[in-house]
C-alpha cells in the first residue's frame, strides 16, 4: 500500500522534482547574489519536492479515465485500482497544505502570498491538457513560480533578472516537456488530449530547438548584464553540446530516444547549476 503512495507521487521517478529544483536555485543564487541562506535553501527545496508531489497526485486523478489507453501510464495506481480518486484527492490536498504550512511558518508575508497562486497554477495544469492547444506552456509558468518566489523572499521584488530567469526557463519547460509529449504522441492522438507536440505537428523539433535556443540566450543575456565570470559563460557553451545531443536522439522521434532525452534535461539543469554555483563561489 505505502509503495502504491509512493508510486503516485512519483517518489520512485525523482526527474520532475529535479527539473523543478534546478532553476529554483538559479533563482536563489541570482536573488541573494551569493549562497542563500541555508534555512531558505531547505525551505525552498522541501517545497519543490512538495508541490511536485501534489501535482502528481492530482494528475494522476485527472488523468485517471485516459492512463489506461496510455502505453506509458498503464499501470498507474489509480488505472489498477490500487488507489482510488478520493485518496488520490486527499493526498494532493494533505502535501498542498504541507507545502503552505511550511512557507508560513518560515517565509516571508509577501512571499507567502506568492505561493498560493503557484500551487494553484501547479495543481490545476492537468486540467488544462482537455482544452488549451500547449498545455506545456502553463506548466512552464508552474515551473517558473519558484524563480519569481526567490526574489520576492530576498529582496520583496522582483527585478529584471528575476523575469528573465522566469521566461528563459519557460522556454526550457516547452522544449523539455514537448519532447515528454512526443513519447505518447501516438495515444494522446487516440484519446484527444491537447498536447505542443500534437499542435506544432511537423515544426515540432524545428520549434524545440528554437525554445532551447531561446532559453541560452536569455541566460546569457543575463550573464552579461549580472558581470558574470568566465566560468558561467563556458557552461553555457558547454550546454550547446548538450543541446545538440538532446537533437540527435530527438530527430526521428523514436518514443524511446525521445524519453531518453527528456531524462538527459536533468543534465543540462545539473551543468547550468553547478557552473552557476561555481561562478558565485570565486565573485
Amino acid at each position: 500500500m505505502l509503495q502504491d503512495y509512493l508510486r503516485l507521487i512519483r517518489f520512485d521517478k525523482p526527474i520532475g522534482t529535479l527539473l523543478l529544483l534546478w532553476p529554483t536555485w538559479w533563482g536563489l543564487w541570482f536573488a541573494y547574489a551569493a549562497i542563500p541562506p541555508l534555512k531558505i535553501l531547505v525551505v525552498f527545496s522541501l517545497g519543490v519536492f512538495l508541490t511536485r508531489a501534489a501535482g502528481c497526485a492530482i494528475n494522476d486523478y485527472a488523468d485517471s479515465d485516459f492512463d489506461g489507453a496510455v502505453e506509458r501510464t498503464a499501470n498507474r495506481p489509480l488505472v489498477t485500482g490500487a488507489i482510488s480518486k478520493k485518496s488520490a484527492l486527499l493526498v494532493s490536498a494533505g502535501l498542498s497544505l504541507a507545502a503552505f504550512i511550511l512557507a508560513a511558518f518560515t517565509l516571508h508575508p509577501l512571499t507567502l502570498l506568492w505561493s498560493i497562486p503557484a500551487l494553484l497554477i501547479f495543481v490545476s495544469y492537468p486540467f488544462f491538457k482537455r482544452f488549451f492547444a500547449v498545455p506545456q506552456l502553463y506548466l512552464g509558468v508552474a515551473f517558473s513560480f519558484g524563480i519569481l518566489m526567490a526574489f520576492i523572499e530576498s529582496s520583496g521584488h522582483i527585478p529584471a533578472v528575476g523575469w528573465l530567469i522566469f521566461i528563459a526557463n519557460i522556454f526550457w519547460v516547452l522544449a523539455y516537456d514537448t519532447i515528454y509529449a512526443l513519447v505518447d504522441l501516438p495515444d494522446d492522438l487516440k484519446i484527444g488530449i491537447k498536447t505542443s507536440a500534437i499542435t506544432f505537428g511537423k515544426s515540432v523539433i524545428p520549434i524545440i530547438m528554437l525554445c532551447y535556443s531561446m532559453f541560452l540566450f536569455i541566460m546569457c543575456m543575463i550573464g552579461v548584464e549580472q558581470n558574470m565570470g568566465i566560468t558561467y559563460f563556458v557552461t553555457l557553451l558547454c550546454e550547446l553540446f548538450l543541446i545538440y545531443y538532446v537533437y540527435q536522439q530527438i530527430k526521428n522521434q523514436n518514443r524511446q530516444q525521445c524519453f531518453k532525452a527528456f531524462l538527459f534535461n536533468n543534465q543540462i539543469g545539473i551543468l547550468l547549476t553547478a557552473g552557476l554555483i561555481v561562478d558565485f563561489w570565486f565573485k
